[in-house]
This record gives C-alpha cells, sequence and structure tokens, in this order.
C-alpha cells in the first residue's frame, strides 16, 4: 500500500474516507512527490455496512478546518486576508456608489449600521473564536478603507 504525500489526504485518512492507491513496483516505498488527484481518492466507507453518507463527510469539516487553523502563521495569513478583502469591499463600495452619485446616503448608512453590528457582535462574546475575529478583522479592513477614500476625497 502507498502511502499519503498530501497532508489534506492524511487528515482524510483518519476519519476513513481515504481508498490507498496500490503502488506497481513494491521496492518503490517513498511516497509520490508529484500532486495528483489519482492519489487523492474519497472512499465512502463507515461502520457496518461499509456505505457512508454525504453529510458524514460534511460533518467532519469543521474538525478539519479546525486542525488546519492551529498554526499561527495560518491565521496570521486569513487575518490579513480578511484586513485586506474588508479594505477592498470598501474601496469597491466607495467607487460604485461615488461614480453613479445614486443613493449615497443609503450606502453611507447601511456601512455604518454593518460596522456597528459587527463591533457590538464581537464585544458582547465573552471567548473570541476565530471566525469572529476574522469578521472583526473584515470590519477593520473596510472601516480603514473608508477613511482612505474620505481623505482622498477632501485632497
Amino acid at each position: 500500500m502507498a502511502t499519503v504525500s498530501n497532508p489534506m489526504a492524511i487528515g482524510l485518512a483518519s476519519y476513513g474516507l481515504y481508498a490507498p492507491a496500490t503502488i506497481i513496483s513494491p521496492s518503490y516505498r517513498k511516497p509520490p512527490w508529484k500532486s495528483s488527484y489519482k492519489y487523492l481518492r474519497i472512499r465512502a466507507v463507515q461502520g457496518n455496512d461499509g456505505r457512508q453518507r454525504l453529510i458524514d463527510i460534511i460533518r467532519i469539516i469543521p474538525e478539519l478546518s479546525r486542525n488546519y487553523f492551529r498554526s499561527r502563521s495560518r491565521r496570521a495569513l486569513f487575518g490579513g486576508i480578511a484586513l485586506l478583502g474588508g479594505f477592498y469591499v470598501a474601496q469597491t463600495i466607495s467607487l460604485s456608489f461615488g461614480v453613479l452619485a445614486v443613493n449615497d446616503v443609503i450606502a453611507a448608512v447601511v456601512c455604518v449600521l454593518l460596522t456597528e453590528y459587527v463591533t457590538k457582535f464581537y464585544y458582547s462574546r465573552p471567548k473570541v473564536t476565530f471566525p469572529i475575529a476574522l469578521l472583526n478583522n473584515f470590519k477593520m479592513g473596510f472601516t480603514y478603507g473608508l477613511f482612505i477614500d474620505a481623505f482622498k476625497l477632501a485632497s
């Protein structure tokens, strides 16, 4: 039996979702270095009758994502992506409503309500989880983008 070189496939193997591929030559014991779809196969087996439903595969996704985000570097990377995503959305909203000059006041009210709701949601929690922190990072990028756009309009 072959070993799996893909870390995602290793996580799937612990849940019985990986069917190991056979290797032609038994003397070749190292895992393949190429990333190929044929090495990442999902085998739907479980328990008694050897069948697994799709919902069982979907239920393990939160645990797989928790294991993926244990690394501080990955959390920092996705936090930065959320911050820059908020900045991008703010610039896009500001540009689109500024060019059209229609419903500027309504867009501003929606933006303020969005940021206030996320702030209330973030600070009302006794424990901040990673998805809530990502939402707060998005809000910070959004607010920063609106401030930068206001400075561009003032000059």
